[in-house]
């Protein structure tokens, strides 16, 4: 139990009135909730897909009261307060010119002009410098390309992203450079096969799947820390010559397949996104597809299907955010919860913005444990 014990004081020479010392600064003011049992609950939600009402039944079991009302009233204020590092964290992202971006549905019952039952869209973008991860949640109860030309205001660089159509609009701006997904392509050359009575060896489902694993087997015989420059040149020693042989291949193989079928949505998927699927030779930064942004969509798809949905925007908005500085956190080593209980601390009597600076994750010294470093990988 943590005490604050306030003086009071008056002076009988004036006109008498009360001064109370004030009270330290909390991280959600006029409640009983500590930085370090607002962490708890918020890991125990976004990191270990545990539902409130769930948490309102243990803590029930061990003599505590706490309503789901206030559970998810904190929640989503201790969102609101970490709007700031938020804010800075997108400002980083956007100075560095790579990222990627994906997106998944969300339900929201009391999104203003929409259906409880209609879906939403939480929108995940990765970037910052390698030694530097950054993982940004934003949340938009749309999915037209307006959302990700929002997010992406003032962006300069490379952007990785499946070959979803909305992001044409932002990826044709002139300081913007698409690059494509191979992941994706792999998948559904391997859909085609699966769905093949015999997986015929001389087949074009076969062939393209072929293809794409040999330039999976050269980016895993690079080591994970090789420098950019000698990924560049083992690409363009090893890969382009694969390409070129793909491309002559896929030229020959698209007027003989029809496009109704899986092997020929395999090949047009491929035939149509090329130009980015082949961008990753250019720069040794790329990554050959945009597995790390799904690996980060991961962890709000488990939650998901634990807490099924959000109830009002302001929850999806506090969500957004929360998982923001855990994945994050997690991303650059950093133990979350440990992260979190300090940010709830420190935030509220954060005065500048170096202040608030100096609580980004990255900026904490990295947790070397065997669990941490397992749930990063």
């Amino acid at each position: 139990m943590i005490r604050h014990l306030r003086k009071k004081y008056v002076c009988p020479c004036c006109d008498g009135t009360i001064k109370t010392a004030p009270m330290p600064n909390q991280p959600i003011p006029k409640s009983r909730v500590s930085p370090g049992l607002l962490a708890y609950i918020i890991i125990n939600k976004f990191a270990d897909a545990l539902p409130l009402y769930r948490q309102e039944q243990i803590f029930q079991r061990i003599g505590i009261e706490i309503p789901r009302t206030n559970l998810a009233n904190w929640v989503v204020k201790a969102g609101q307060l970490v709007q700031p590092l938020i804010n800075l964290m997108r400002d980083k992202i956007l100075e560095y010119d790579i990222v990627g971006m994906d997106e998944t549905v969300v339900q929201v019952l009391k999104e203003p002009g929409k259906t409880p039952q209609s879906q939403s869209y939480l929108w995940v973008q990765r970037g910052g410098p390698p030694d530097q991860p950054l993982i940004l949640y934003d949340y938009d109860p749309s999915r037209s390309q307006t959302v990700p030309k929002r997010l992406l205001e003032g962006y300069q660089g490379y952007l990785q992203t499946d070959g979803y159509a909305g992001y044409e609009t932002v990826g044709s701006e002139p300081d913007i450079t698409q690059v494509g997904c191979f992941a994706h392509a792999r998948r559904k050359f391997d859909e085609a096969l699966k769905g093949q009575s015999k997986k015929r060896k001389s087949s074009h489902a076969w062939r393209g799947f072929k293809f794409i694993q040999q330039l999976y087997r050269i980016e895993r015989a690079l080591e994970k820390d090789a420098e950019p420059e000698v990924r560049y040149r083992v690409r363009q020693e090893q890969a382009k010559p694969i390409l070129n042989e793909m491309r002559a291949w896929l030229d020959q193989a698209l007027p003989e397949v029809a496009p109704t079928t899986l092997t020929g949505k395999a090949l047009h998927y491929l035939h149509n996104q090329w130009p980015k699927l082949i961008r990753y030779l250019d720069d040794g930064r790329l990554r050959i597809d945009n597995n790390l942004v799904e690996n980060a969509i991961r962890p709000f798809v488990v939650g998901r299907k634990n807490y099924l949905f959000c109830d009002t925007v302001r929850g999806a908005n506090a969500s957004a955010n929360l998982y923001s500085l855990i994945e994050t956190a997690k991303a650059n080593n950093i133990e979350p919860y440990q992260y979190l209980r300090n940010v709830f601390a420190e935030l509220p009597n954060a005065k500048t913005v170096e202040d608030v600076e100096a609580l980004l994750p990255y900026t904490v010294e990295p947790t070397n444990t065997d669990d941490v470093n397992s749930a990063v990988g």
